[in-house]
C-alpha cells in the first residue's frame, strides 16, 4: 500500500487573501500598470529598480503583472489564454510607443522577455489556484 503524501495545507488567512480580496488585487494591478508605464515611457527611468539586464527587468515586471492579474481578473486557469494575450498586447504597445520616444527604442526581444515573465507569473499562481479550487 502506498503512503499518501499531501502538500502542507495553505493557511486559511493566506488562501482568503488570494481568493476573496479581488478589490485589493485590482488596486495593486492598477499600481503595477502605472509604474511599468512610467518606467517604460520615461526618458531616463531611475536605476534603483534596475537589475542590470533589460530583459530581466521586463521578465520581472511582467511576471508580477501575470501573477497579480490572476487574482485581480482571471482566477481560473481556463481563462488565462486571454490574460496572456492582453498582457502581450500591453507589452507590444509599450514597445511601439518607445519607437516614438527618443532616447527609448522599441525592441521585440523585450516582448519575448515579457512573455517569459508572464509565463513565470502564471506558473507561480498555478499551485495556489489548484489549492483554492480544491478547498471549494
Amino acid at each position: 500500500m502506498r503512503a499518501r503524501h499531501n502538500a502542507a495545507p495553505m493557511p486559511s488567512l493566506l488562501l482568503h487573501l488570494f481568493t476573496e480580496r479581488r478589490a485589493l488585487w485590482r488596486a495593486l494591478l492598477l499600481v503595477l500598470v502605472a509604474v511599468i508605464l512610467w518606467l517604460a515611457l520615461s526618458p531616463m527611468p531611475p536605476k534603483t529598480g534596475d537589475t542590470g539586464w533589460d530583459k530581466a527587468n521586463h521578465a520581472m515586471a511582467f511576471a508580477a503583472l501575470g501573477f497579480v492579474s490572476v487574482w485581480a481578473l482571471w482566477p481560473r486557469p481556463r481563462g488565462w489564454a486571454w490574460l496572456v494575450l492582453a498582457l502581450l498586447a500591453f507589452g507590444g504597445a509599450i514597445e511601439i510607443a518607445q519607437i516614438f520616444l527618443p532616447p527609448r527604442e522599441g525592441d521585440w526581444w523585450d516582448l519575448l522577455a515579457d512573455g517569459v515573465g508572464i509565463g513565470l507569473g502564471l506558473l507561480f499562481a498555478l499551485p495556489i489556484t489548484a489549492i483554492a479550487t480544491h478547498k471549494r
